[in-house]
């Protein structure tokens, strides 16, 4: 019986814009492109989200990566304050499913600074009993061990749990804990595939 219901935090419950938010600052698509493949794309990038860098050092690695990127690359990430803004049915879901009895936990490769510069984004956080944020664990999906800290952590049984993703990669992960899994490509899809696990 699922008890236990646990989400990822970016496309799940959040809309994570980033061409849009760089668009906002004046980039076109070309140099937006550009950014990506020296930025999101840079293995420096699993460090931002493991935590185990500062925002200083990832920087410095796409830079150097990088050089003729280096005015862009520091106006993009000065301030990502916008980037990541809540989906309008993340309250009233998490709500709904704890009014049916379920208990909500969250596990996210959720940098420091996105936390902090994107906080609005996460004020869905106090409706839930708790998480891992990947900076704080320094562990990221899709290792395994970020999977059963989270299940150590709050005492959880991981045939009870179903999580929620958008990479196949980390589900394919989860299940190799014994989580059952939703692959989420929209709300009303989790919604069906919700169901085959009964919870309504």
């Amino acid at each position: 019986m699922i008890r236990n219901i646990i989400f990822d935090i970016g496309n799940v419950l959040t809309d994570y814009r980033w061409e849009g938010f760089l668009a906002d600052k004046g980039f076109d698509a070309e140099m937006i492109q550009k950014i990506a493949k020296a930025s999101v794309m840079h293995p420096a990038w699993a460090e931002y989200d493991r935590g185990t860098w500062t925002d200083e050092q990832v920087l410095a690695a796409f830079v150097k990566d990088a050089p003729q990127l280096e005015r862009e690359l520091y106006q993009a990430f000065t301030s990502i304050a916008g980037i990541v803004t809540p989906r309008a049915y993340a309250i009233p879901w998490l709500q709904e499913l704890k009014a049916k009895g379920y208990h909500v936990y969250y596990l996210s490769n959720f940098s420091h600074k996105a936390e902090v510069e994107c906080a609005d984004a996460l004020n869905f956080l106090p409706e839930m009993e708790g998480g891992i944020l990947s900076y704080k664990e320094h562990l990221i999906k899709p290792e395994p061990e970020i999977y059963r800290t989270l299940l150590d952590k709050f005492n959880l049984v991981a045939d009870e749990c179903v999580f929620l993703d958008d990479r196949r990669e980390n589900i394919e992960a989860a299940e190799t804990q014994g989580i059952h899994t939703v692959l989420f490509t929209t709300y009303q899809d989790a919604l069906e595939k919700l169901k085959t696990y009964g919870v309504m």
